[in-house]
C-alpha cells in the first residue's frame, strides 16, 4: 500500500533531517530521482524544514528584520512544497493514465497528492508529539496531555492512510477519476498582486 510505503519513507526523512537539526542541511535524498520515493522523501524534507522555519518566526524576541527574512523564505518554502505537491500528482496521472474511468466514477474532494501532503504533516505532528511526551523539564499534567494528543494524532493518521490507500485503489479500478487543477498562488505572482505590480509602474 502506498501509504505504508510514504509513512516509512517520511519517517525516514525526518529523523535523517533532525540528525543535523539544520534547515540550510543539504538534502541527501536516497532514492531514485525517477521515482515516487524520491518525490515523497522530498517533500517530507521540505515540510520538515519549513516546520523549523514556522518555529523560528514565532519567537517573540525575534528582530523585525530577521522575522521579515524568515517570513519570504518561508513563502518561497511554501511555493516548493506546493510544486512537490504537484510532481507527486503528475505521477499519478501517469500512472493511471490507460485507466478507464467508470461511467458514473466521481472525482474526490481532493488529489491523492494533497492527501499525502496531510500524511507528511501528520507524521512531522506525531514526531514532535513524542518529543514533547518525553521532557523531562515539564508537568505530569503536561505529559499526560502530549500523550493524549498523540494518541489522536496516530490515529489520525492511521485512518488517513486507510483513505488514501482506498482512494488510489479506486482510481485505480475506475470507480474514481484524477483531475488536477493546479494551485493558482497570486501573492507571489508579480502580474497578480497588487502591490507588487503597481511598484513596477
Amino acid at each position: 500500500m502506498i501509504s505504508q510505503t510514504a509513512n516509512s519513507i517520511f519517517q525516514r526523512a525526518i529523523e535523517e533531517y533532525h540528525r543535523y537539526d539544520d534547515i540550510d542541511h543539504p538534502i541527501n535524498n536516497p532514492y531514485d530521482p525517477e521515482s515516487l520515493d524520491h518525490l515523497l522523501y522530498l517533500k517530507c524534507w521540505i515540510d520538515t524544514a519549513q516546520w523549523h522555519m514556522e518555529d523560528v518566526i514565532r519567537d517573540p524576541k525575534i528582530e523585525p528584520e530577521k522575522g521579515l527574512y524568515w517570513k519570504r523564505r518561508i513563502d518561497r518554502q511554501n511555493q516548493i512544497r506546493t510544486d512537490t505537491v504537484e510532481f507527486i500528482d503528475s505521477y499519478f496521472l501517469d500512472q493511471f493514465a490507460e485507466i478507464r474511468a467508470d461511467e458514473d466514477a466521481s472525482i474526490n474532494t481532493e488529489s491523492p497528492a494533497w492527501a499525502i501532503d496531510r500524511l507528511s504533516i501528520l507524521a512531522l505532528k506525531i514526531y514532535h508529539m513524542e518529543e514533547e511526551t518525553r521532557r523531562t523539564d515539564v508537568s505530569e499534567e503536561h505529559i499526560k496531555s502530549c500523550q493524549d494528543k498523540l494518541a489522536i494524532l496516530v490515529e489520525q493518521r492511521k485512518d488517513l492512510s486507510h483513505s488514501i490507500d482506498d482512494l488510489l485503489t479506486d482510481i485505480q479500478e475506475g470507480k474514481k477519476y484524477m483531475k488536477i487543477y493546479k494551485q493558482m498562488k497570486m501573492y507571489n505572482d508579480p502580474t497578480l498582486n497588487p502591490v507588487l505590480y503597481r511598484g513596477q509602474q
